[in-house]
């Protein structure tokens, strides 16, 4: 089995920065992309970013593409995203997910496991 754990979120203004941290931990080698997801009250889990392993490209949302960046650090089995010009429709509890097909996946179903979440909230 996979673990992921979220951290890095938090309470900011509108126009603020936030780094969320992705850690994966078991068995990593199972792990051929991630992605963060995000869920609003009351709204459906939406996509927010992705990344394959082995290309090593990425996609994003139509509301996060030049603002959001995601990236990895292999050495410590660790998916940031860095969200920059935060607004306060970003507010939401954001989901780390990892799947076992190397290529950027959009769908949640896709995904086979998943962190905990942890808040972000951007106020007005």
């Amino acid at each position: 089995q996979v673990q992921l754990a979220e951290s890095g979120g938090g309470l900011v203004q509108a126009g603020a920065s936030l780094i969320l941290a992705c850690a994966a931990s078991g068995r990593t080698f199972h792990i051929r992309s991630m992605a963060w997801f995000r869920q609003a009250p009351g709204k459906e889990r939406e996509f927010v970013g992705g990344l394959s392993w082995s290309a090593d490209s990425t996609m994003y949302a139509d509301s996060a593409k030049g603002r959001f960046t995601i990236s990895r650090d292999n050495a410590k089995n660790t998916v940031y995203l860095q969200m920059n010009s935060l607004k306060p429709e970003d507010t939401a509890i954001y989901y780390c997910a990892a799947g076992r097909t190397d290529a950027v996946l959009l769908w949640r179903e896709e995904y086979y496991y998943w962190g905990q979440g942890t808040q972000v909230t951007v106020s007005s």
